[in-house]
């Protein structure tokens, strides 16, 4: 008994001392990140400022809406929009905070729940809960009145951060496996792009609320969205402002729920993360199921080499993650620009060209898309014609996926204008608008390679080869835009002339002339590409 008493006690002290420890190792790993790089420094600390003169500023500017009949619908469905953020930024963003990582605990020996204690409070430290604390402050302040409703904000200010840390918690620990992934690399590589297309979205949601009435219209969704976690705490203390005390009281035991719930689930999944080893591992341990590159999709590819240049083309978009980000990039702005444009009630079905536009660009750089892998393609050219059939696959690949595409913007666009008799002069101008660009494409990858560094998720072109990028990008541009000229002074010529029965005539025209541009491009690029096979290699292996 005398040896067990010092053990259990020793036991407590651990536990009790693991919170600040946490809090002290969060602080130096934020004092050690800045001492490796002053850019980083820079960085951090520009960062810091921002985030907190934005949120100073955000919160004057909410506690000015004290007393304004929509304060309260402003403020609660800002608290959810809050939350959402919180709960997703750990899939966009998983390396912003090493501690979100708890594999890297698993092989101390710590328990679950002093464990969720410790890693809740190093989470209040940061940018992200300093910015929220000021949202928090701003939004009950803007509906706090009476002496009830300030002891009410009091206690909501601290659950609303509670609530969004402890949801950020919870999601980055269900989704870690995934999180330190290539998978998740490649998630959070696209994130700029999902944060882009929602920003449009919300650009548009704004301008058509304003045009509907105001804020008025917002009191349906600020009605259900009141009682849903955490946003129950701001919606808590403008129940409580209202004299609505029984409905307080049921959004205060609904947010204390809410958190008692998410600890728990957060407790399980680090009991579960700390105890079972890692899926990945136990797939490279069993038995490995082969794959055939013939089966499938795959198998209604053309033979010989056309069809594996496709199919490592395809498979470059779907598994390299800058290739994967231009892909996605331009199939979605390509969408997007005519989608967006309709719904403004300012659309024209000419702009589904910028779809075929955005992916032709993709023809552009082709070789330096390889990195360093290519020394092995560049194994098989040798001539201008295996040159040509490289080229001609390539383009085959971009087009396999381009021209369904191209037709299915184009439709779509047609439809949310109501403008069924463009559908084929545009589908036409469109397939011509590719072609030119397969074309300049291929003789601007010939003339002017350059390397994509495979590090940093931003950094597109390696050091000193910007003017070649500009250059191969831009005169690309321009000589795509010159090859069209005819087809579009053919379209202005027949609509000026009230020839609109001919229309239909630029479908076809359009096609044969982009399938003409292409070759051309192609048998132009090939002997190029023979002749200067040893400089290509060294401009794209420079990353």
């Amino acid at each position: 008994m005398a040896r067990t008493a010092p053990a259990a006690t020793d036991a407590r002290t651990a536990e009790v001392s693991l919170t600040p420890v946490f809090i002290r190792l969060k602080l130096s790993l934020l004092r050690n990140g800045l001492k490796g790089s002053s850019k980083r420094k820079a960085a951090y600390i520009t960062t810091l400022v921002l985030a907190l003169g934005v949120g100073v500023l955000q919160m004057f500017g909410l506690a000015v809406l004290h007393g304004n009949e929509h304060a309260g619908t402003v403020v609660v469905l800002l608290a959810a929009i809050l939350a959402l953020l919180w709960s997703v930024m750990p899939l966009f963003f998983p390396s912003g905070d090493e501690t979100l990582d708890p594999t890297r605990l698993v092989m101390l020996p710590l328990r679950p729940r002093p464990l969720v204690r410790a890693l809740l409070a190093s989470s209040l430290v940061g940018i992200g809960p300093l910015f929220t604390l000021c949202l928090a402050v701003g939004s009950v302040v803007a509906v706090a009145s009476g002496p009830a409703g300030i002891v009410a904000a009091v206690l909501a200010v601290p659950l609303l951060l509670l609530g969004c840390v402890v949801l950020a918690r919870v999601v980055a620990t269900a989704n870690v496996r995934l999180l330190t992934s290539r998978k998740g690399r490649d998630l959070a590589l696209l994130s700029g792009l999902l944060i882009a297309i929602g920003a449009q979205f919300a650009n548009f949601a704004s301008q058509r609320l304003f045009q509907a009435g105001g804020l008025s219209t917002l009191e349906p969704a600020e009605a259900v969205v009141r009682w849903l976690p955490p946003a129950t705490a701001v919606g808590m203390v403008d129940s409580v402002s209202r004299g609505a005390y029984a409905v307080a009281a049921a959004q205060l035991a609904l947010t204390l729920g809410a958190i008692a719930l998410l600890l728990w689930f957060w407790e399980r999944g680090l009991t579960q993360l700390m105890v079972t080893p890692d899926g990945s591992t136990l797939a490279a341990a069993g038995p490995g199921k082969t794959r055939d590159s013939g089966s499938g999709a795959w198998s209604l590819l053309p033979g010989g080499r056309t069809g594996a240049v496709m199919q490592r083309a395809l498979r470059y978009a779907v598994r390299d993650p800058k290739t994967k980000s231009a892909w996605v990039s331009s199939l979605a702005v390509g969408l997007i620009i005519p989608v967006a444009n309709a719904l403004q009630g300012q659309g024209s079905v000419y702009l589904a060209c910028f779809g075929a536009g955005m992916l032709g660009v993709q023809m552009y750089n082709q070789f330096g898309q390889d990195t360093s892998a290519f020394w092995m393609v560049a194994q098989t050219i040798s001539t201008p014609r295996e040159a040509y059939a490289e080229l001609r696959a390539r383009a085959f690949a971009l087009a396999l996926v381009t021209v369904p595409y191209t037709v299915l913007v184009t439709v779509v666009t047609a439809a949310m204008v109501g403008d069924w008799a463009a559908l084929p002069e545009v589908v036409g101008l469109a397939l011509g608008l590719l072609g030119a660009m397969l074309c300049s494409g291929a003789l601007a990858s010939a003339r002017f390679p350059y390397s994509i560094p495979s590090e940093g998720a931003f950094k597109n072109v390696a050091p000193g080869q910007a003017g070649l990028a500009w250059l191969g990008i831009f005169g690309g541009l321009l000589a795509s835009a010159l090859l069209c000229t005819p087809l579009i002074a053919l379209t202005i010529w027949l609509h000026v002339a009230d020839l609109h029965s001919f229309l239909w005539l630029l479908l076809p025209l359009g096609a044969g002339w982009g399938a003409l541009a292409t070759w051309a491009g192609l048998r132009l690029a090939a002997p190029t590409v023979a002749r200067r096979l040893p400089e290509i290699l060294t401009a794209v292996s420079k990353g």
